[in-house]
């Protein structure tokens, strides 16, 4: 199901927090939506479902207006926010009885709530309260709600943060297979979750879009004109005797005679660094060809603005 913003701005009083962002989102897609602290993520996310207004602009879902058809487009999605409200006193399964109360769907609810308790491994925890469980498991019942009608839109903000490494993998898992068959946004400061899940990448910084492309296809904003290759030595060498090898246009040392030399154009000089090293009677530990990654494509693309 496809999700439109065409045109969205939002002012908080004076404050401008989105300018004019446009994109799609598609069917079957897992897309990383990426940008520094406030930089406009949860603001679009709370329009997109429909929690607050766009000052201008419009979204729709499957053709429906968020803001004019917002009940059609509450059953369409699932939203975890970033803080994950939940009810600490309520059960797990009465919390999400409570939930599904408000969907009119066709599978009993009972079964709709044993489902979805399995599909988020919830079922060791069912009997117990919200605010007796463990971080992850709150984030389990976040997820749950979000899915307890089966939305064909799924929008999560943060939603790892504050796991742990078993139970970040245990909840990316849950998102890939949901994004088989949903349109699923997903927030996250986390750049190796966006390079695990994500088919699509879009960065927000200052409430505008810097990038919005494939995943595989925004590496080239940074690869393009430049090169570097990581090279260790056995001993100490000067900087400026890298910096006077053809092409060269940086040489920084990031560990123990280990250096990332940069070139101002996309050969490959690692043929050049070997002869340097027989000159210079080193010996090359390692000489590894870098490539980018969505780190810093993210630093490069929000550092200067």
């Amino acid at each position: 199901m496809p999700v439109t913003v065409h045109g969205v701005t939002k002012f908080y009083g004076a404050q401008k927090a989105l300018d004019n962002v446009s994109f799609e989102l598609k069917a079957g897609e897992i897309t990383g939506f990426l940008g520094p602290n406030g930089a406009g993520k949860s603001t679009m996310m709370k329009i997109i479902t429909g929690y607050i207004p766009a000052t201008s602009g419009r979204v729709k879902i499957n053709g429906s207006d968020v803001l004019t058809d917002s009940m059609e487009i509450r059953k369409m999605t699932g939203y975890l926010p970033e803080n994950n409200p939940l009810y600490p006193e309520m059960y797990v399964r009465e919390y999400l009885s409570f939930t599904a109360s408000f969907y009119k769907k066709g599978t009993p609810r009972k079964q709709q709530i044993d489902n979805i308790i399995e599909l988020t491994g919830l079922v060791p925890e069912q009997g117990k309260k919200i605010g007796s469980l463990s971080k992850g498991y709150r984030q389990r019942v976040g997820l749950a709600q979000a899915l307890i009608h089966d939305p064909e839109v799924l929008i999560l903000d943060e939603a790892t943060t504050g796991l742990d490494p078993n139970q970040v993998v245990e909840i990316r898992n849950l998102i890939r297979e949901a994004g088989k068959e949903k349109t699923v946004m997903l927030s996250t400061h986390v750049m190796q979750e966006v390079e695990a899940i994500c088919d699509r990448v879009i960065i927000i910084d200052k409430g505008v879009i810097v990038a919005d492309e494939e995943k595989n296809n925004i590496y080239s904003r940074i690869r393009k004109g430049s090169r570097s290759i990581e090279a260790e030595f056995d001993r100490p060498v000067p900087e400026s005797d890298i910096r006077l090898l053809p092409g060269v246009v940086s040489a920084v040392c990031i560990r123990e005679n280990t250096w990332l030399i940069t070139t101002g154009d996309e050969s490959d000089i690692r043929r050049t660094i070997f002869d340097f090293a027989v000159k210079k009677n080193l010996t090359v530990l390692s000489l590894v060809k870098k490539e980018s990654n969505l780190e810093e494509v993210f630093r490069q693309l929000t550092g200067n603005r």
